[in-house]
């Protein structure tokens, strides 16, 4: 097999101004980064314009196919525009009000104009997630007051969240929906939605989606108490989820997190939904060159787990050693899939919500892989439908996607296990198909002659057609 097929677990790494080059991103890929996350919290449009074709121009002088995720901002609060930064101190008195900037040195300006109405006499106010504590004395004049309780340096657009709070901003905001038509036009693989509370947060995402004639998946950001209360109901309607655990960790209490994490993978793999695991991965490496004993563990623990995904966020867009970040996450990735522990349960439950031939057919697959001694799962599909649901089933050897359709090779380069290749493949098939099948596999996989693969396809077109067959090949015969 070839190296690139060592490592089944995606890595999700977050563009910034210590990537700002088509040669850094393509050392990123090199070093094992599938997904690109272009954060839209930070940066203009602009900027991330050109991020976006810097991406597809790496990944296309690699000949890979790279997905981009563009993450909108969400009704995250933050801290307006400093003059400086702020060194808070304990017992010390502020005040915070709606203000794009600092214009006096006692005001901390908060962007969200609903900020005094969310908050009453006792209510906390968390910093630059949660380094930063407050204690609200009062609310007057549109002006909250309040006490800090948990001091800090304070920076300009730090983020700012009031536990418990069922803030009245909208799910998507006006700033979000500027950036669905801005990943609309660019042709983006993912959208990613924050603070996501319930699944009509989800439904509302991808009405405006189609609004613009595009039909791109939605990961949905779980990162607040009420999300977790709505857990079943928001992974049935998302394509994706990610467990982001940097607010999570704010408005729950921290030790209430790792179970989370856990409670979100399972679910997210029984309702067969690919899951990411994020923020503060290997932290450390924003300034080190290595990481972290603990951070090692909580990489391999997430992907032990059953994560698809891990992901970087600073360590990527403002580390110092952005590409050995990945090549670690990388290293932990093969190590821990190599692991006694990596084991899944392989009970199937027939969903309604999908073709009932396809599940049987790449339920029929799986089990025909030891049956052969098979090297691979050699998946034909359209749209990557059932070459996803086969990624759920945890196979132990990698799932090669052929597909006809460049962006489905693209979002398949998220999911778990699945190497993507574009052909322009089609018709039925027959012994002249068979032979350009065993070439490729040759050539492009690494597959040796004799080796056995079983293949999942439509007929009578091989590719565009519904999954509806499985058969075992052995190349060159």
């Amino acid at each position: 097999m070839k190296s690139e097929f060592f490592k089944r677990t995606k890595i999700v790494a977050t563009i910034g101004p210590a990537v700002d080059n088509e040669q850094a991103i393509c050392e990123l890929i090199k070093a094992g980064a599938n997904v690109f996350r272009l954060n839209t919290s930070h940066g203009t449009m602009e900027d991330h314009r050109a991020k976006f074709k810097m991406i597809r121009k790496a990944s296309d002088k690699l000949n890979t196919y790279s997905a981009i995720m563009v993450d909108l901002q969400g009704p995250k609060i933050r801290v307006g525009n400093l003059k400086s930064e702020i060194e808070l101190k304990n017992g010390q008195k502020v005040v915070f009000e709606h203000k794009a900037e600092q214009d006096e040195t006692d005001i901390i300006p908060v962007d969200y104009e609903g900020i005094s109405k969310d908050v009453t006499k006792d209510s906390k106010i968390l910093l630059d997630d949660g380094k930063i504590a407050a204690t609200v004395d009062e609310v007057k004049d549109n002006k909250v007051f309040a006490t800090i309780t948990n001091g800090g340096i304070l920076k300009s657009r730090k983020g700012l969240n009031i536990p418990g709070s069922t803030a009245s901003l909208a799910a998507v905001t006006q700033k979000d929906v500027e950036y669905i038509k801005f990943a609309v036009d660019m042709g983006a693989d993912y959208i990613a939605l924050s603070f996501v509370r319930q699944k009509e947060d989800v439904l509302l995402a991808k009405k405006y989606i189609n609004d613009y004639s595009a039909n791109i998946p939605v990961i949905a950001k779980l990162e607040k108490p009420q999300a977790i209360e709505n857990l079943k109901e928001i992974i049935s309607v998302a394509d994706c989820i990610m467990v982001a655990r940097g607010d999570l960790g704010i408005e729950l209490s921290p030790v209430e997190v790792p179970i989370c994490q856990k409670l979100i993978i399972r679910e997210c793999n029984k309702q067969k939904k690919p899951v990411i695991v994020a923020t503060q991965m290997l932290e450390s490496m924003i300034c080190e060159p290595i990481p972290t004993r603990a951070e090692v563990s909580d990489v391999a623990n997430a992907i032990i787990d059953g994560a698809d995904a891990v992901m970087l966020s600073g360590e990527t867009s403002v580390g110092k050693f952005a590409t050995q970040a990945v090549q670690t996450m990388s290293k932990i990735a093969r190590e821990s899939e190599s692991s006694v522990f990596y084991k899944f349960d392989k009970d199937f439950e027939m969903s309604e919500d999908m073709a009932l031939t396809r599940q049987a057919v790449v339920f029929g697959a799986d089990k025909m892989l030891k049956y052969v001694n098979a090297k691979a799962v050699l998946s034909f599909s359209h749209f990557g439908y059932s070459t996803r649901l086969m990624s759920k089933l945890k196979p132990s050897v990698p799932i090669i996607l052929v597909s006809d359709l460049e962006e489905t090779c693209r979002k398949m380069s998220l999911v778990w296990g699945v190497y993507p290749f574009f052909k322009k493949w089609g018709g039925v098939l027959d012994q002249d198909l068979l032979l350009r099948i065993d070439e490729f596999l040759i050539n492009e996989t690494g597959l040796k002659k004799g080796d056995y693969v079983v293949i999942t396809a439509s007929a009578p077109n091989l590719i565009t057609g519904r999954t509806n067959f499985v058969r075992v090949h052995k190349i060159g015969t």
